[in-house]
């Protein structure tokens, strides 16, 4: 099997200059683990993940126990971290080297890459253009469909 058969074709994007409050705001609406960055041109430049979010010091926040992105989110204006995150850009957190693969790579090469760099999801590359995001989720689902099949041939 093979990337293309099983990427998600539709994702949400980001731009490298939207404010980082913006990525994390479309990080939860539409519960992708990251977020590819693409320029004005339609060019990859990036990804932001949840762990760009979670792993970062230049935010300067030490976040308190429990689900910290509802903290940061919060609806009071005062919060240090809201006030320091408004002016960040997404290009200022972003991973600039994604971690990609073409749309021909096998499920068995994309699981690789994924456990060399220790991450949930790969870019689906077509031409050297983002064509997908395939991910643990996605893999599972056509591992499912997979053994149903076996299964029902079965005599």
């Amino acid at each position: 099997m093979k990337a293309a058969e099983i990427m998600r074709t539709w994702f949400a994007i980001v731009k490298p200059s939207a404010p980082l409050l913006d990525a994390i705001h479309l990080l939860l609406e539409t519960n992708q683990r990251g977020l590819p960055v693409l320029d004005d041109e339609g060019t990859l430049v990036g990804i932001i993940s949840e762990g760009d979010f979670l792993h970062r010091r230049e935010l300067g926040v030490d976040y308190p126990e429990g689900f910290w992105l509802e903290w940061l989110l919060g609806k009071d204006e005062g919060q240090l971290a809201r006030e320091r995150t408004r002016g960040l850009r997404v290009d200022a957190v972003m991973s600039r080297h994604p971690v990609c693969v073409d749309e021909n790579a096998t499920i068995e090469a994309v699981v690789k890459e994924m456990d060399i760099y220790q991450i949930s999801q790969v870019l689906v590359l077509r031409n050297k253009k983002l064509a997908g995001i395939l991910g643990r989720t996605q893999m599972l689902v056509a591992l499912e469909q997979h053994l149903r099949c076996a299964e029902g041939s079965r005599p």
